[in-house]
């Protein structure tokens, strides 16, 4: 029976849960969300070196935070793939596609949004 109310105990650990699941996120065979975490880092740092607007800024933790936490449901996709499909299956390679495909489109589509955001700045300095 699932238990109904407010309960700090139960909030800690779904805390405790949570971190759990984004340090799995980060182990040594998930590079890709590693690769997403330190294009994340040097956008953030060159965003304060361009000194970019309030709206810049939102934009751009946005596209970070949205980039990651989409590697993050890619991989646990995977692992859940993995799991009910252990041998290879045409549908299930389908499912991990699509899942990769997802993300692949929201990095892209964040790169085109640091371009819009950064390459006029760029610009400006260097004339």
């Amino acid at each position: 029976m699932a238990q109904t109310g407010f309960s700090f105990g139960r909030l800690l650990r779904s805390f405790g849960y949570a971190a759990k699941g984004i340090v799995a996120s980060y182990s040594k065979h998930h590079v890709n969300i590693k690769i997403h975490t330190i294009v994340a880092l040097i956008t953030i740092v060159l965003g304060a070196l361009l000194s970019i607007s309030a709206m810049e800024w939102a934009l751009v933790i946005l596209c970070c935070g949205v980039v990651i936490v989409a590697e993050m449901f890619n991989t646990a996709i995977e692992a859940l793939v993995d799991m009910v499909s252990p041998e290879w299956n045409s549908k299930a390679g389908l499912v991990k596609d699509i899942s990769a495909g997802a993300v692949l489109i929201l990095a892209i589509t964040s790169v085109v949004i640091g371009l819009i955001i950064f390459l006029p700045k760029i610009i400006a300095l260097l004339d």
